[in-house]
């Protein structure tokens, strides 16, 4: 069997990196452990450039016999998750710089968790999936416990582990099912079946199955119960990787399922989608107008913000129309959505050191002490309430669009639906941008204003705030993911 090492090299420049990353934590005295973050942002960095020579090559490969396939949708979505952890590990070096005796063991955890992702953007078959997938999973159960003598971070850490074995179980459950009734676990083996099984009540429920699995992932409504708590009592930038390369995991197993595996089956995942959509937007928007602590708003956010990804999924199918428009629309949305996320949480951290907090109230008057802070603040907020010209409203756009090609009185509903959450989402992220710059500053300040931003914190803001607005001003550049995503689901 030949192997393609050009193919699997961003997989084994992670897996150096996190060898190298141990290695070192073991050799390195306390003083040096900063070095583990050094190793893993360089490491994370290399593994970006063969994505780009297999990029411009025009790359795609074919590797052990289907299960695992490198093409224009794998190579956009291990950007993304490569993007997303390079700038969580930059948020994470001035937040766990105090944090002497783990670092090593951080970094190596975060490292895990993306080369699960990395392998699930390739994975073609359900065995590759699943591993991927808990290898996602996996350190993040540790991660989200990290602040060992908090209440609340070994509470959110119990929580999402309680809730991740269980939607394993279920989501192993259906794939188990889908592998007994189809009699292979590869993916178009799975599509070519599928449609002579769509009457058979145990197919249904092996679908049904594996798509609540993965709804736990995504923290869609009725599954989010475990998130806000999670998202509140973990360290903020394992937060951020959370809600952006953890849920970003959970919509690439959605995404390959739906479209690659069972397009033959949408009947019976359709409407479960719809509902599921509709209910993450409301669910999600409403528990948000009443959140005061940031994290919290982000969380239920976040909810909201999978509630409208799910929106393609849901009109294309129900309405039977083009999958392709509907799946590049869904990847559009998640790349705009997981850089604006990451740097509205590397705000919050900033913010926090400042202000001492992460209340609303205490946020009051951020912008009259630190112009800088306030102004990327405003930016991302406004940016995922979806305003022109920043990047969050091509996002909407393209969610809206997918819904108009689809056509029908459901997609319509769908989309009367989304147009109310949107009002709704940005009454909450301008009560935000309203307490930086609006609301007087409170006389006494538990953090201190002076505070300085650290170097990479910095770094990763800059990032992400010029992204949101050079994606805002030209939103082509994001439309081409779209594009080679729609070529890759007609082609499979």
């Amino acid at each position: 069997m030949e192997i393609d090492y050009l193919a699997l090299s961003p997989e084994l420049t992670v897996a150096a990196t996190l060898v190298g990353v141990l290695a070192l934590d073991l050799a390195v005295p306390r003083r040096l452990k900063f070095l583990t973050a050094v190793v893993a942002i360089v490491g994370v960095s290399f593994a970006a450039l063969p994505l780009v020579v297999m990029a411009v090559r025009g790359f795609d490969r074919v590797l052990f016999s289907g299960s695992f396939v490198v093409d224009d949708f794998a190579l956009v979505l291990k950007g993304l998750f490569i993007v997303g952890a390079y700038l969580v590990l930059l948020m994470s070096v001035s937040y766990i710089e105090g944090d002497r005796y783990y670092q090593g063991e951080y970094y190596f955890l975060i490292l895990s968790s993306l080369l699960g992702s990395l392998v699930m953007a390739s994975a073609r078959d359900l065995i590759v999936l699943f591993v991927g997938l808990e290898l996602v999973t996996g350190p993040l159960f540790l991660l989200t416990g990290w602040r060992k003598g908090d209440v609340k971070s070994n509470e959110s850490s119990l929580k999402f582990f309680i809730i991740g074995v269980l939607s394993t179980a279920i989501l192993l459950y259906g794939m188990s099912m889908l592998y007994g009734l189809t009699g292979s676990v590869v993916f178009v083996d799975i599509a070519a079946a599928a449609p002579s099984l769509v009457r058979e009540p145990a197919f249904v429920l092996a679908t049904l199955f594996c798509f609540i699995g993965f709804g736990f992932k995504v923290s869609a409504v009725p599954f989010h119960f475990w998130a806000p708590d999670t998202y509140e009592g973990a360290p903020t930038p394992v937060t951020a990787y959370l809600s952006v390369n953890s849920a970003a995991s959970g919509f690439v197993g959605l995404l390959v399922l739906a479209y690659l595996a069972l397009p033959g089956a949408a009947q019976i995942w359709a409407p479960a989608i719809w509902v599921l959509s509709a209910l993450s937007m409301t669910v999600g928007n409403l528990s948000a107008l009443r959140q005061s602590n940031i994290v919290r708003l982000l969380a239920y956010s976040s909810i909201a913000q999978a509630g409208f990804m799910l929106v393609p999924f849901a009109a294309a199918a129900v309405a039977g129309t083009d999958l392709g428009e509907a799946f590049s629309a869904t990847v559009v949305y998640l790349v705009i959505y997981a850089l604006m996320n990451l740097g509205a949480f590397a705000v919050v951290i900033a913010a926090m050191k400042k202000t001492g907090t992460g209340d609303l109230d205490g946020w009051a008057g951020l912008g009259s002490y630190d112009s800088r802070l306030g102004v990327m603040a405003s930016v991302f907020f406004l940016s995922l309430a979806g305003l022109p010209p920043l990047a969050g409203w091509f996002a909407k756009f393209v969610m809206f669009r997918s819904v108009i090609v689809a056509g029908g009185v459901t997609t319509v509903v769908l989309a009367v639906i989304a147009a109310v959450n949107a009002v709704i989402a940005f009454y909450y992220y301008a009560r935000v941008v309203k307490a930086v710059w609006f609301d007087p500053a409170p006389a006494v300040v538990i953090g201190d204003r002076h505070a300085k931003t650290s170097g990479s914190l910095v770094l990763a803001m800059t990032i992400a705030v010029v992204v949101t607005l050079i994606v805002g001003v030209f939103p082509q550049l994001s439309a081409v993911f779209g594009e080679a995503t729609r070529v890759v689901v007609a082609g499979g």
